[in-house]
């Protein structure tokens, strides 16, 4: 990159973490706690990106777009959260290459702040189980701001956080909604080939940069 970024702030679920093992756990322990068929891990993949209530809603229907019936999603939601609550970190890994990513861009000396559409009750623990906490000056959760990408605004309250300016800053994603946010804030993107976005290769969505695996940060950057 021509110039250096001064702060960098990356994704969760799809980017750092692959949360699906849990998150379809979790889709499928309510599925049959509501009488219905279990929806599977590889659908779950395609639906997961933009918070567990869009999650619920899409495993109600079996699909990525519509909406369930008002009253099934009253009763499921919560039977959800319960769940996920005590399932956040359980069958969840860090993708290979984030460990050793994180540890370079620390010793770089990076700013590094967290963006997630994941609600916070959930993001810290999740953090915090597989070791990554303490990398992230910030994190900037789901429900942190009354909107969440990808609207700008998170990446924003970010930047400001650290004193930083749009141009100084790189965000880090995996999805179309990250490539979305990064330019609309005025941010470089790098996406992670591997991630979710709905069944789709994030190249078509343009992002500055697609890598395979975060130790590929060092010669980017």
């Amino acid at each position: 990159m021509s110039d250096k970024p001064q702060m960098i702030l990356i994704d969760v679920d799809g980017t750092l973490v692959d949360s699906v093992p849990d998150l379809a756990w979790c889709v499928d322990e309510m599925m049959k706690t509501l009488g219905c068929a279990p929806r599977g891990e590889e659908k779950v993949r395609d639906w997961v990106g933009n918070g567990v209530e869009r999650l619920v809603r899409r495993a109600l229907i079996g699909q990525l777009n519509g909406e369930p019936d008002d009253e099934e999603f009253d009763k499921a939601y919560p039977i959800f959260l319960e769940l996920y609550a005590d399932n956040t970190s359980k069958r969840s890994t860090l993708y290979p290459g984030v460990q050793e990513g994180l540890d370079y861009l620390q010793d770089a000396g990076y700013s590094l702040g967290c963006v997630t559409n994941k609600a916070e009750q959930f993001t810290l623990p999740l953090l915090q189980d597989l070791g990554i906490y303490d990398y992230f000056g910030i994190v900037v959760a789901g429900d942190t701001l009354p909107v969440k990408k990808p609207d700008p605004t998170p990446l924003l309250y970010a930047a400001e956080f650290f004193g930083v300016t749009p141009e100084q800053s790189l965000m880090i994603g995996d999805s179309k909604s990250d490539v979305t946010a990064a330019r609309a804030a005025g941010f470089r993107i790098v996406c992670m080939s591997y991630g979710y976005n709905h069944g789709e290769d994030i190249r078509i969505y343009e992002p500055d940069t697609v890598i395979d695996s975060m130790v590929e940060l060092k010669g980017l950057l």
